[in-house]
């Protein structure tokens, strides 16, 4: 299958980034290169543009995509170490950085990464399948409280205890191998009447849970946002997409802590911690997509699009 992905968000993207002649940017969650390629043609071809993406198969799409581009650079790692990536390539200075986070369309359409629980295929959700654990090692070893704690805060499944009990009951008699191994026991443990109930797939918050887990997709990525607001000029914008709850409020939460990074209690008179402003906030909160593009593209509902403007800082 090859790797090809719609990119969310394209046209807002644009518009927020302002791709310039001449101008540096980084996509450090490059996938198959659709934001990419937008920002260089934008540019007229003048960009100097670095594609982070810890997924190889995606590194080698986007770097035939945007062959034609001399200014394109792809770095393969993790975005989380997005600052020592750029640094090690001699990046200057960033206009911008666009971070689309979560998992991308062609490793949930290849049933063999292990991420659909539409498609039955060997546990892994790796997002770069050369590190790390697989889902299968995380779910047969993991504690039942771990579990638990890993359902509940990355997945905010209500049926949290109860699906780590049962998969702990299942994996003493066979390991789970399988997704739908995972999807049995989720089914198992919620009961039908509420299955039913579910506007969607009952097995989705476990597998995202799982994911973000297996991954280590949120503890890194305040520090990372941070990482990358410092590898900006001033002027140069940070846009991060989201597509869900747990991580847009960490991303509103670090860029509102970024505008207004004061510590002094509200009942000083003035200001004496001496934390100044790093960035200024944009698109007055979240950009939702069009419903133009849900139409076309139903996974992009969820999307939501946060924008901030380094400060120069005296």
């Amino acid at each position: 299958m090859a790797f090809t992905h719609i990119p969310v968000l394209y046209d807002e993207v644009m518009t927020w980034m302002q791709p310039r002649e001449g101008g540096v940017y980084c996509d450090g969650t490059l996938g198959g290169g659709g934001h990419s390629e937008g920002i260089l043609r934008l540019s007229g071809g003048t960009a100097t543009l670095y594609g982070i993406d810890r997924d190889e198969s995606a590194i080698a799409a986007a770097s035939e995509r945007l062959r034609n581009y001399p200014g394109f650079h792809a770095l393969h790692g993790n975005f989380h170490d997005g600052r020592a990536l750029l640094e090690a390539a001699g990046a200057p200075a960033l206009d911008g950085v666009l971070l689309d986070l979560g998992v991308s369309s062609p490793q949930l359409d290849r049933g063999e990464r292990g991420f659909s629980y539409h498609e039955d295929a060997p546990l892994d959700m790796r997002m770069d399948p050369t590190q790390g654990i697989t889902a299968a090692e995380l779910v047969n070893t993991a504690s039942e409280s771990e579990l638990c704690r890993i359902l509940r805060d990355y997945g905010e499944e209500k049926w949290a205890a109860r699906i780590a009990a049962i998969i702990c009951e299942k994996r003493r008699e066979k390991p789970f191998a399988t997704t739908f191994d995972l999807v049995h026991a989720v089914d198992a443990a919620i009961p039908k009447a509420v299955r039913r109930k579910d506007d969607g797939h009952p097995a989705r918050r476990t597998f995202q849970a799982i994911r973000i887990a297996v991954n280590d997709e949120l503890d890194p990525l305040d520090q990372a946002l941070c990482d990358f607001v410092a590898c900006l000029k001033p002027g140069g914008r940070l846009l991060v997409i989201t597509f869900h709850s747990l991580e847009d409020r960490l991303v509103k939460r670090c860029f509102q802590r970024l505008q207004q990074p004061c510590t002094c209690p509200p009942s000083f008179p003035v200001c004496v911690c001496g934390k100044k402003p790093q960035v200024r906030v944009l698109a007055r909160g979240a950009v939702p997509p069009s419903e133009e593009e849900v139409a076309r593209n139903p996974r992009a509902r969820s999307a939501k699009l946060r924008v901030c403007e380094k400060l120069e800082v005296v």
